[in-house]
């Protein structure tokens, strides 16, 4: 059918009460807006949920496509055993995508990892406990260029509209890791102006400000959703919606941006 929603989510393992305990009630905001951006996601009944990871498995040169059958979260990383939910994977979109991108010279890696890493476990605790017959299908970015990751999302975005299903996206990613002299990258003065600069691209839509970014400085700005929110741009290019902005905090000296796009 299309494309029914798209939205934009950091992933702190904090977040879980099994792994944060305390230290979520530093994060309330952010778990206010996970909540709220459940509900959005909820009322439009998607069939399928795309999630883009950076912490997945990685290839230099291909954006990965993950066509597992089954996935299971793995939070073991930060000491909790005890939470393991299992989703569906979705393995026709995973093959239709990498035959459009494949026709179209991109390059990419099928892998089939059932572990979902904490990029996508963390969103999914919260964005699909009431989506159980969704099924999922798990995207990784590479280090081609950035106008590259937005052809790879203009291709996802091909594949949505030739499918049968509602789809949802979710680019899960950070924003600066060093915002603050104690933040885990240490602090840099690019942190805090990348994530300025960030929601103001996504609050007007400037997709050419953000291409226009210098590497160097993206790199300086240590963060891990920048090439995330590229493969986003590229599947809503052309199509008409609005930026919610739900939440932005940083209370560990890394940057959790909580948004959403209105179709």
């Amino acid at each position: 059918m299309s494309l029914v929603f798209a939205g934009i989510t950091p992933h702190p393992p904090l977040l879980l009460p099994t792994i944060g305990k305390e230290e979520v009630k530093k994060i309330e905001k952010t778990k206010k807006a996970f909540l709220q951006l459940e509900k959005e996601l909820y009322a439009t009944h998607p069939d399928i949920i795309i999630i883009i990871s950076p912490h997945g498995s990685f290839f230099i040169d291909a954006f990965t496509i993950n066509a597992c059958p089954e996935f299971i979260t793995d939070f073991k990383e930060f000491g909790d055993l005890a939470t393991k939910i299992k989703f569906k994977g979705e393995t026709m979109l995973a093959y239709k995508i990498r035959k459009t991108a494949f026709a179209q010279n991109l390059p990419t890696a099928t892998i089939s990892e059932p572990l979902l890493d904490h990029g996508s476990g963390v969103p999914l605790y919260f964005l699909m406990s009431h989506l159980k017959k969704c099924n999922l299908l798990q995207l990784g970015f590479c280090d081609l260029s950035y106008k590259e990751h937005v052809e790879f999302g203009n291709i996802v975005q091909e594949v949505i509209q030739n499918t049968n299903k509602r789809v949802a996206v979710i680019a899960s990613g950070d924003m600066s890791h060093c915002l603050t002299s104690e933040a885990p990258g240490g602090y840099a003065a690019e942190g805090k102006i990348f994530d300025e600069k960030i929601q103001s691209f996504l609050a007007n839509q400037n997709l050419a400000g953000m291409l226009q970014m210098k590497p160097e400085f993206i790199n300086s700005a240590g963060e891990c959703g920048f090439r995330s929110l590229l493969i986003l741009a590229g599947i809503l290019q052309g199509i008409n919606c609005d930026y919610r902005q739900l939440c932005y905090e940083a209370p560990f000296g890394v940057g959790y941006l909580t948004a959403y796009f209105k179709l």
